[in-house]
């Protein structure tokens, strides 16, 4: 209410300060047609100065002496016949004073109404790290906010035939639940159908069964999947398997990403701004993150109070980001045949783990899974060749160039139907 006296009050002095100088009809002491005259009798003698060091004609200073006379005449006529108001209108004076105050008034309280926030008293830090505190005590639980959430819509683009597989691959993990090949098919597969609900059930089957062995990825792979499932919303469930994500590795970026998004969520701008601002200085320009922390850092900043914040340039993206990521190549197994055969193993082996461990993270393009399919099958390991064969039908199904590459690499793999 405080609020509401004080500018009402002040609009109330700014009105009546502009309706008074309109009532008057002029400024200072004296009316207007008195400023007028004193100018034109300052234009005469400039006239006369002027003839006298030449610069005008005897004829030329005739005509404009005429012209002020006759200005002259009509500013003292309009002096005379005004007296104090100058022969300014009074009653246009009223009426405008009347507007000016209805404007001004009601007016700032109308357009206050609609761009303010009436009733809402003011929020130093303390409180506002009190409310944010308690948004985040409050936060809803996964099984709460799903609750609220309509049933999802599975991908339409999912053919007979991936479904069928699907069908499959949830008999085998069912029967056999602690096979962690299988639960990562699982999990990478039904959220590429649009079940993320079924998806983050198999990830966290997984985390179940490694126990202490289960890494900052799949925590952060949990984490995602939860959000996805929640429509966007960090529940209180997906932030612990963030924070257990990034207790594993403080560096995880996806984990960052979601974290800032948390962060947004429980009204904490400066806190989602340092996670955010660092994480895109520090990122590949092709990282999937890195487009949405771009579009919305700025309102960011603006809300933690970085009015001077600018989007850093993008850099030029290295070349493992435009589709040569790590991985065993043509070039690399042909290097390999010079090696003893365990040697020989062990390095592709490790490349293999490499790929494998980015495309299930971050994922990847065609040419990447025709990859791990083809240097799976050079090592011989079909059985997995063709878990990520299937795999990948399922994530590129709707792609029929990208289906082709796959299909000639299961082909040589020896895994295709």
């Amino acid at each position: 209410m405080v609020f509401w006296i004080v500018s009402g009050a002040l609009a109330l002095v700014v009105s009546i300060i502009l309706g008074l100088t309109l009532l008057r009809g002029r400024v200072g002491d004296k009316p207007p047609a008195a400023y007028d005259l004193q100018v034109y009798r300052d234009q005469l003698k400039e006239v006369d100065r002027d003839l006298a060091r030449g610069v005008v004609g005897p004829e030329d200073a005739e005509r404009t002496r005429a012209e002020i006379s006759r200005r002259v005449l009509s500013a003292d006529a309009q002096l005379r016949e005004g007296g104090d108001s100058g022969g300014q209108p009074s009653r246009g004076g009223r009426v405008a004073a009347l507007l000016l105050v209805l404007v001004l008034a009601a007016g700032s309280v109308g357009l206050y109404s609609q761009l303010g926030a009436p009733g809402y008293s003011d929020l130093p830090l303390k409180s506002r790290v009190a409310q944010s505190d308690a948004a985040r005590a409050n936060r809803l639980a996964q099984a709460e906010i799903e609750a609220q959430m309509p049933a999802a819509d599975l991908n339409p683009e999912a053919t007979p035939q991936f479904l069928e597989l699907m069908e499959r691959l949830r008999d085998t993990v069912e029967k056999r639940p602690d096979d962690l090949r299988g639960l990562t098919l699982l999990a990478r597969n039904e959220a590429a159908l649009g079940d993320y609900k079924a998806a983050y059930a198999a990830q966290q089957r997984i985390i179940d069964v490694k126990s202490a062995d289960a890494s900052a990825s799949d925590y952060t792979y949990l984490a995602e999947l939860m959000v996805s499932a929640a429509g966007g919303y960090v529940s209180k469930d997906a932030e612990e398997a963030l924070r257990s994500a990034l207790e594993r590795d403080p560096r995880n970026a996806p984990a960052r990403y979601y974290l800032g998004l948390y962060l947004m969520q429980v009204d904490r701008p400066d806190a989602a701004f340092r996670t955010w601002d660092a994480l895109l200085r520090e990122s590949n320009p092709n990282a999937p993150w890195v487009a949405p922390i771009r579009q919305h850092i700025e309102e960011v900043a603006w809300r933690a109070g970085e009015t001077d914040y600018s989007l850093p340039p993008l850099p030029d993206a290295p070349a493992a980001a435009t589709g040569t990521a790590p991985g065993p190549s043509a070039e690399d197994i042909e290097a390999a045949s010079e090696m003893s055969t365990e040697e020989r193993d062990q390095m592709i082996r490790s490349m293999v783990q490499g790929l494998s461990e980015r495309l299930a993270t971050e994922g990847g393009n065609a040419s990447e899974w025709a990859r791990l399919i083809g240097a799976l099958g050079v090592l011989g390991d079909t059985e997995q060749a063709r878990d990520i064969w299937t795999e990948a039908q399922g994530i590129f199904a709707a792609d029929q160039q990208a289906m082709e590459m796959l299909r000639q690499a299961a082909q040589s793999a020896g895994v295709a139907e």
